[in-house]
């Protein structure tokens, strides 16, 4: 249903302020229900101390306001037929929401065991901050979140996400003061600039300044209000100011503003898609300014509290202890008139649900916050149309972003009608060789263009600001509200959202284990520009961790891929888009690449994970090798095939196999990933008594740690980046880590038994040809020409092996 076009009088009823206060008191009740209560709900007796919790946990501090906000979106829901989702910002609001939402009826639909009656309320109050129980946040588990509480910064950027291609949907966003201090959430703001009024929903940012955060004033709270008026209209917006101590004003100033911005909102949207008008709108939003910890205790112990740091956490710690502090609580919780709250038996009275909407306009029953149900696949042409022809390995190049950009821009066009399909990245979508989406969508822009500017468009799904923090937040709330998504990045540079992703691969994590949650897209990362070919913008932008980070995190969501080519970048691109309740990462070049593998090859082979290439070794049907040369990454896989050259030019009798890998956590074992190899499996594709000499696209130990565990790890030997970097050439890069092809013929003849002493002409070649290498960059400024013009050779058909 859409949105009626009734505007709400100006003055509240003040029948309807007693009702909205009803409900903002039954949920402050609930809400220090739960931090301290584990049994006698009601009140129906003298508060004793076997009724209070032997640990209190949680925080009271914010939850006054966020019921506040809870109560007054629940009647312009109702009023206005409203489709709307809230992201709950400030850290630690879990007692406000879980109240509210136990309230309206859509916690006991979750979680039929919490029903809305006493015993209901009972479990409610135990289970929270309880062992085997809720946490004291906002999380997963919490019906009509999408975004875990505490997880500072992210939630205005969650909000956009959720917001863009949603046109019917309101995402109000509430900010907590302290959370406003922090860096993302300042280049949030500027979200406005890409949120198209004809294509995407509406964002009611709400400034919940209480004053103060954990132990220390804020910010925003103590600045004069013309300089946080100046603050938030140069961000480009209209603010409404709601302030005070007084309850009923208060309601009557929340009512009104919040009416207010709905009718403003109303009307930017309808000018916007009746008048198409380009002007850039000024949207509103409402900065509350309500005392911490308001309707607690006044005082504790002879100190303030409500209004200070001190209502932050717990502000009655001792009350199992202290008599004192039992003797306030009771006092607290009968302030709020619970026997007028509820009945008998422990449900809502009328009184108390007469603002709150039915059905899936609920806050806690809204889809949108369950995206899952909203899901739709995304349609994937045929690889086909974009494979590379390869009529025999490393016979041509090609740049596999560019072609990975093609595919992408035929997914793009194929969801234009249904908008459910976005690319985010900071400023490099171009750079990063995926221009092709450009001929399906431009990029959203929505402020001042210029004559000399390209592909700007107000409805365009290509995302760019220069903010990783803030295309991690967009794309978040995006798929979690039901959406596909793919993230491009310089590599070095997705350590700036390490923090984010650890909260989404959590969330995930936790959501797997809750039935009613749907699985949703999974968060898609392309890293490019990578670390071995950064060579022109030197060691800044040479860091390969963001790989090392990931794989500390939950196996059952984790993937990272590392494709050699443009078919195998292909068909993982494929699987990825296609993946549910994934964090995916992607390692692949932009420049030029040899294709190895035609489309059929690299579909088995991705399947695999890890394989054999037959064609790349020396070693004959039935007899063991007696060195595997492993890969993982474009360049290394690179430079162990023309490792593998140059050993059957110096060590023609030496039987190799080559190994590369695709999927990494195919190293793990079986027991520790889904995606592991059995020992047997690993034994086979790895041996379990010959040397492995493993060129891996990051950190070398990487690998050891996944592989410490199979039976042949003594035997590994791994290359790979190791912090030595600068402005130089390619090939430079590969030789200061000691991972170029000279270094792994030398790990050959050193670790082979009994070679290096057949060897050593051989391997001093490979010494001169790194010498050689030294002198030639720096008199020519360019890689050796014998680097330069490498290209694979087939192997003679007597070898026994595939040419």
């Amino acid at each position: 249903m859409s949105e009626t076009n009734t505007t709400l009088p100006v003055t509240v009823p003040e029948e309807e302020t007693a009702a909205l206060m009803a409900h903002w008191r039954a949920a402050n009740y609930l809400a220090v229900g739960q931090i301290y209560l584990m049994d006698n709900p009601l009140l129906t007796e003298a508060l004793r101390p076997e009724h209070i919790k032997p640990r209190l946990l949680g925080h009271w501090g914010t939850s006054p306001g966020l019921n506040l906000v809870y109560t007054h979106l629940n009647r312009v829901i109702k009023a206005r037929e409203k489709s709307a989702l809230c992201v709950w910002g400030p850290g630690h609001g879990g007692p406000a929401v879980i109240a509210n939402s136990w309230l309206e009826g859509s916690y006991s639909e979750t979680y039929p065991d919490i029903s809305r009656d006493a015993d209901g309320m009972a479990r409610l109050f135990r289970q929270f901050s309880f062992p085997g129980g809720v946490p004291s946040h906002v999380a997963p588990g919490t019906p009509g979140s999408i975004h875990e509480g505490g997880e500072l910064g992210y939630s205005l950027s969650h909000a956009y996400g959720a917001a863009f291609d949603n046109p019917d949907l309101l995402v109000a966003c509430v900010i907590g003061d302290g959370e406003a201090e922090t860096g993302p959430l300042a280049a949030s703001w500027h979200s406005n600039k890409f949120l198209d009024p004809v294509h995407d929903g509406a964002v009611l940012p709400i400034l919940h300044l209480n004053g103060y955060k954990i132990a220390n004033p804020t910010v925003l709270a103590r600045i004069p209000e013309a300089e946080l008026d100046a603050l938030l209209r140069g961000y480009g917006h209209d603010v409404l100011y709601v302030s005070g101590d007084d309850p009923a004003t208060v309601h009557r100033d929340m009512a009104r503003a919040m009416g207010t911005a709905l009718d403003r909102i109303s009307l930017i949207q309808r000018t916007a898609r009746e008048e198409d008008i380009a002007e850039r709108p000024h949207w509103p939003m409402i900065v509350l300014r309500t005392p911490k910890g308001w309707t607690g205790p006044a005082t504790v112990d002879g100190l303030p509290v409500e209004g200070t740091w001190r209502a932050h956490q717990v502000p009655l710690p001792g009350v199992r202890e202290n008599p004192e502090h039992l003797r306030q609580l009771e006092a607290w919780l009968r302030s709020y008139r619970p026997e007028e709250l509820f009945d008998r038996d422990g449900r809502p009275r009328p009184e108390v649900m007469a603002c709150v909407p039915a059905g899936p306009r609920r806050l806690g029953a809204t889809p949108h916050a369950n995206g899952g149900l909203l899901l739709r696949d995304l349609p994937v042409p045929p690889l086909e149309r974009y494979a590379m022809k390869v009529d025999r390995p490393g016979a041509a190049l090609h740049e596999p972003t560019h072609v990975l950009g093609d595919l992408l821009e035929a997914v793009m066009e194929s969801t234009a009608g249904r908008r459910d399909f976005r690319v985010v990245g900071p400023d490099e979508t171009a750079s990063n060789r995926l221009q092709a989406l450009y001929k399906a969508t431009g990029k959203a822009w929505q402020a001042g263009t210029l004559a000399v500017d390209e592909h700007l468009d107000r409805h365009g799904r290509v995302m760019e600001i220069l903010s990783e923090h803030t295309c991690q937040g967009w794309l978040e709330g995006y798929l979690l509200t039901g959406r596909h998504g793919f993230f491009s990045c310089y590599e070095a540079f997705a350590h700036i959202v390490d923090s984010m992703v650890n909260q989404h691969i959590k969330w995930l994590k936790v959501s797997r284990a809750l039935p009613w949650r749907r699985p949703i897209a999974s968060l898609n990362y392309l890293l490019t520009s990578h670390v071995w070919r950064q060579d022109h913008n030197g060691f800044s932008h040479q860091d390969p961790g963001f790989v090392d980070h990931v794989l500390n995190k939950a196996p059952e969501v984790v993937r990272v891929y590392l494709p050699p080519d443009t078919n195998t970048l292909l068909s993982v691109a494929e699987h990825v888009l296609h993946s549910r309740d994934y964090v995916n990462v992607i390692v692949a070049g932009k420049q030029p690449c040899f294709d190895w593998l035609t489309l059929d090859e690299a579909r088995a082979h991705c399947a695999r994970g890890a394989g054999v290439w037959d064609w790349a070794g020396t070693e004959r049907e039935g007899e063991e090798p007696d060195v595997i040369l492993a890969c993982a990454g474009d360049v290394p896989t690179q430079e162990i095939l023309a490792a593998a050259l140059l050993i059957r030019r110096h060590l023609p009798r030496l039987a190799v196999r080559v190994v590369n890998v695709v999927d990494l956590a195919r190293l793990l074992p079986d027991t520790k990933h889904p995606h592991g190899l059995s020992d047997s499996q690993y034994d086979a594709l790895f041996t379990p008594d010959k040397p492995v000499i493993f060129a891996y696209h990051g950190y070398p130990w990487l690998i050891h740690r996944l592989a410490y565990r199979h039976t042949g790890h003594p035997n590994l030997h791994v290359r790979g980046y190791q912090e030595s970097g600068t402005t130089t050439t390619p090939f430079d890069m590969v030789v200061r880590n000691d991972m170029d092809r000279y270094r792994l013929v030398m790990d050959v003849i050193d670790r082979v038994p009994g070679l290096g002493v057949r060897a050593t002409r051989a391997r001093q070649a490979m010494e001169d040809a790194r010498l050689r290498h030294h002198a030639w960059i720096r008199e020519h400024g360019t890689d050796l020409p014998e680097v330069t013009d490498w290209t694979w050779q087939p192997l003679p058909v007597d070898t026994g092996t595939r040419a």
